[in-house]
């Protein structure tokens, strides 16, 4: 028993023994590139980085990286390779090379940053690329290949192909074989690498084309204009696709800014001009929410829908209660008076609160775009407002499908003298449509702050194009909303481009006058004897 347990000792305490000889071994082989590094002219430096990359070390992306940013230095009393983590003030903060301890504070000037130029940064930027390649994450490999194109040199493209014929993922291989086509043909005119690049929206693969284009081989110039044809083609697809996105989004904000004007529209046949500053009250409880909740955009848009909601319906409900209820049947008078409303709500908040654009503060989950490919993008801010945009009219379809007061006010709406003799009190009704109405201008308003600032004019700009959609969808109709706003939406945002954003709302409007004189009700009319006579 004690000569088996000193065995086993034995061969613990050799096995360690050779574990701290192989960490002595690889230390001491780092020390010595990181020498060379530092001492080497910048001419043989680029040899030096590919010797590192090619180490195998777990530390040379970390050291290369540092290297690039300037960080990397070295300890003049003691020779020591540092990682530079602060370079603020005289003394800065850094970490062992080696063994990534952090070392505390030292005077700078007790450093010897290990210089590099621009050339030797573009040579690491394609290195560093490298690198990732061998990593686990697919995600990481694919971004480390796509950021290769236009950057292999020749150096690179014999260990580049050894990694494409061991690589699974069928993105990864088809990024690695662009960026080694790009090389090919710019360097070789290798007529073979054109036909790789050929379907590649990428910008480095049209410039490669574009100089293979101009060249003085024939076959070689014939080949790359027809791949630069096929890739133009792609590009005005997705150019389109990008344009219908646009108009889309833009069509869900007038859905949402018209949807609550088409209510109180079709039941009470109120003209409300104040529609717009509605809107933006829902805005302004956004950017007031942030207020309270500062650090927190996300929460604070998620308690701004109910809160945008509620402070619309309520203003709306004031709105209703003390001017337009005295109005009912005089449709011009009641235009004149939400005019004024209007002009006094925006005065109120640029007294109240100011004059000045506030900005919205857009949450993470918000942010950035999702790339269907290199030539189309989608940002989330606007695919989120669809959503919203839909959620929204469903539950509004909800409401007035499937509950009392939707049935009353679908009622109201066709005949309000028959609805009042069936015991439907009219006035509750035009009261609560009124306030969901408002409720739901208040959510456009909260919707149109992830998208444009917030200021006193914001319901301005949409107050028109509100009337547009209730008229050419048909007033009343949510459906007709719906339709109508998508749909001018996408042709306004296909017009603005060669015709302007001012004229393109000029040929939109000629275009509603225009289908009005056929359709008087719009797309979808009103049924019902009030619609008839």
């Amino acid at each position: 028993m004690r000569i088996t347990r000193s065995l086993r000792l034995l061969l613990t305490a050799c096995l360690l023994s050779l574990f701290a000889f192989s960490a002595q071994a690889d230390d001491a082989q780092a020390q010595s590139l990181l020498q060379q590094l530092a001492d080497a002219p910048n001419a043989k430096k680029g040899d030096i980085i590919s010797e590192i990359a090619a180490s195998g070390d777990e530390r040379a992306r970390q050291w290369l990286e540092a290297f690039s940013d300037g960080k990397l230095a070295r300890n003049e009393e003691t020779g020591a390779f540092v990682i530079v983590l602060t370079n603020r003030g005289r003394n800065w903060t850094v970490a062992d090379a080696l063994s990534g301890e952090e070392l505390g504070e030292v005077s700078r000037r007790d450093l010897d940053s290990i210089r590099i130029n621009n050339a030797l940064r573009s040579q690491l930027d394609g290195i560093l690329s490298v690198i990732d390649l061998t990593v686990e994450d697919p995600a990481k490999r694919l971004a480390a290949a796509r950021d290769l194109r236009g950057s292999v040199g020749e150096s690179q493209v014999e260990r580049l192909s050894e990694i494409m014929s061991a690589e699974e993922n069928t993105e990864v291989k088809a990024a690695l074989q662009e960026a080694v086509a790009i090389y090919r043909v710019v360097e070789q005119g290798d007529l073979a690498s054109v036909e790789v690049l050929s379907g590649s929206l990428n910008s480095n693969a049209r410039a490669a084309l574009n100089s293979a284009a101009n060249s003085d081989n024939a076959e070689l110039a014939a080949a790359a204009k027809k791949a630069l044809e096929s890739i133009e083609q792609k590009l005005k697809i997705n150019d389109a696709a990008k344009t219908l996105y646009f108009g889309i989004s833009l069509g869900s904000v007038l859905v949402l800014a018209a949807i609550g004007l088409a209510i109180t529209f079709g039941v009470m046949g109120v003209i409300n001009m104040a529609h717009g500053e509605l809107i933006m009250l829902g805005a302004y409880t956004t950017w007031g929410m942030q207020q309270l909740l500062p650090g927190q955009p996300g929460l604070a848009l998620i308690l701004s829908i109910p809160a945008g909601f509620l402070v619309a319906a309520l203003a709306g409900v004031a709105i209703e209660r003390t001017v337009i209820q005295h109005l009912k049947g005089r449709p011009l008078e009641t235009l004149l008076a939400t005019f004024g409303i209007s002009l006094i709500l925006q005065q109120l908040v640029r007294t109240v609160i100011s004059p000045l654009n506030r900005t919205v503060i857009t949450p993470e989950w918000m942010s950035g775009s999702i790339m269907i490919n290199e030539g189309l993008s989608l940002t989330l801010n606007r695919l989120y407002i669809i959503g919203f945009a839909l959620v929204v009219f469903f539950g509004l379809m909800l409401i007035m499908r499937k509950t009392r007061l939707g049935l009353e006010v679908r009622a109201v709406t066709q005949n309000r003298a028959m609805a009042r003799s069936m015991g439907i009190k009219a006035t509750r009704v035009d009261i609560l449509t009124f306030a969901l109405g408002s409720g739901v201008a208040g959510l456009a308003g909260v919707a149109l702050s992830q998208i444009t600032n917030v200021g006193p004019n914001l319901g301005q700009n949409y107050i028109i194009d509100s009337f547009m959609v209730v008229v050419f969808g048909g007033v009343g109709n949510l459906w007709g909303t719906l339709v109508a706003g998508l749909t001018l939406g996408t042709i306004n945002q296909l017009l603005e481009p060669w015709a302007g954003a001012v004229l393109a709302k000029i040929l939109v409007l000629v275009f509603i006058i225009l289908f009005i004189q056929k359709r008087p009700r719009g797309l979808f009319p009103q049924k019902g004897r009030a619609a008839e006579g």
